[in-house]
């Protein structure tokens, strides 16, 4: 057996003396680095469910990708794209698609007896994909949208509902000016979602698209675009040089150019902002790092000084400086070990006891969700535990060489 490692092993496991100052030490030296794994763990699961968490919800509202027409990018005028079978086929077939999906947008104003609100009415049809919605409805049952027929049903945000006091089953006007003409719709109000995302609950309503294509005018086998998923978002410059090469500046069956743009590229201040969040990652991993490294330095020192004789001992029988730091690295080791063991048993409980309880609450008005998102990423957590357990020993790497200045004759009477 390793000459360190047997050493390290009888010292760490010798309850003995409990009076020793080295006891005491080694606890603190052990619950540093477990309060700092375990803050370690928690924040990154923190920033990782929080910004999973948003972009899930942006990506929601506008797909990865969308396809337009070039016109339509540059101007706040509907222009129509011919977005015929043919054309889906050509996305559904770009690598990395997973779904691909035609939307319709046209702007119009709800009124009530007593209220209106202006609105961004997204017509949809039974190629979208409602999962989204689903998972954020609060109220009512989704229609079958359709682009061939309409119902004449239309899905609100809370935001909306409490602004015009309506709820499921209620019926509403809605006004659309297109080409200086006034036209009127009634709807009956299927469900309202929530999704505590301001910018898009306060104006984003959805119904049939073939309602929003008859608002426009347009012909049956035009909309306002293609929604596009990728099968993996961490991929999508990929899939978006693809659709560059096969769409952009294409022209469709009408002569209108096509464009495509990433959901990076339609709000790019939600993920600029998402991707400051990283910086204050950084920063506390630097600062837990530190505190559990400067805990194992003062801890190790102390060890060191209390076991004075025995380094003597070690020496005067012919054990060399190296050999001896070897020592009490493996105690460090040790220490570090266990410290760990608690810090990640301690920051994966927290972890999944909010996930599962929703217990810490946040204001949605200033974080867009109701409790504190975490996401509990396995190979980030194990990337974490070695991290630390290096770091840790480096640094104790330089205070380890205080056993070679302690000398056997002097040791043997050191009190």
């Amino acid at each position: 057996m390793n000459f360190p490692f047997f050493i390290a092993k009888k010292i760490y496991g010798n309850d003995g003396d409990h009076r020793k100052v080295s006891r005491p030490a080694i606890r603190i030296a052990t619950i540093g680095v477990a309060i700092g794994l375990a803050v370690m763990i928690i924040t990154v699961s923190v920033v990782l469910g929080f910004k999973h968490t948003i972009r899930d919800k942006v990506v929601g509202f506008g797909s990865h990708v969308q396809v337009e027409s070039f016109l339509a990018s540059q101007s706040t005028t509907p222009y129509p794209v011919c977005m015929d079978d043919s054309m889906l086929q050509v996305l559904r077939k770009i690598p990395g698609v997973s779904h691909v999906g035609r939307f319709t947008m046209i702007q119009g104003i709800l009124k009530t007896d007593t209220d209106f609100l202006g609105v961004s009415l997204k017509g949809v049809g039974e190629d979208y994909n409602t999962q989204f919605l689903l998972s954020n409805l609060k109220e009512g049952k989704l229609p079958n949208f359709s682009s061939k027929q309409s119902s004449n049903q239309i899905v609100i945000s809370q935001m909306m509902a409490n602004k015009l006091n309506l709820k499921t089953g209620d019926k509403v006007f809605a006004y659309f000016i297109n080409y200086n003409n006034v036209r009127a719709r009634r709807f009956t109000v299927a469900a309202i979602y929530e999704t505590n995302m301001a910018q898009f609950d306060e104006a984003l309503c959805f119904t049939d698209m073939s309602i929003a294509i008859k608002l426009n005018n347009w012909e049956g086998y035009q909309c306002s675009g293609a929604e596009i998923m990728v099968k993996d978002f961490n991929q999508l410059k990929i899939t978006e040089d693809a659709l560059i090469e096969h769409v952009n500046r294409h022209t469709d069956h009408n002569g209108e150019i096509l464009t495509s743009h990433t959901i990076q590229d339609m709000y790019p201040q939600v993920f600029s902002w998402l991707s400051l969040l990283d910086i204050n990652v950084w920063i506390i991993l630097a600062l837990m790092i530190c505190v559990a490294g400067f805990t194992m330095i003062s801890g190790l020192l102390i060890i060191i000084l209390e076991r004075t004789q025995m380094i003597g001992l070690l020496k005067a029988l012919g054990a060399r400086n190296r050999s001896v730091r070897h020592i009490f690295l493996w105690f460090a080791v040790f220490i570090i070990g266990q410290g760990m063991l608690w810090g990640n048993i301690i920051g994966i409980s927290v972890v999944l006891l909010q996930k599962y309880t929703g217990i810490i609450k946040l204001d949605p008005a200033n974080y867009y969700v109701n409790t504190a998102p975490m996401e509990l990423n396995i190979s980030l957590i194990i990337l974490l535990n070695i991290s630390a357990l290096i770091v840790t020993v480096l640094v104790l790497i330089a205070p380890s060489y205080l056993v070679s200045r302690i000398q056997p004759a002097k040791s043997m009477r050191y009190e």
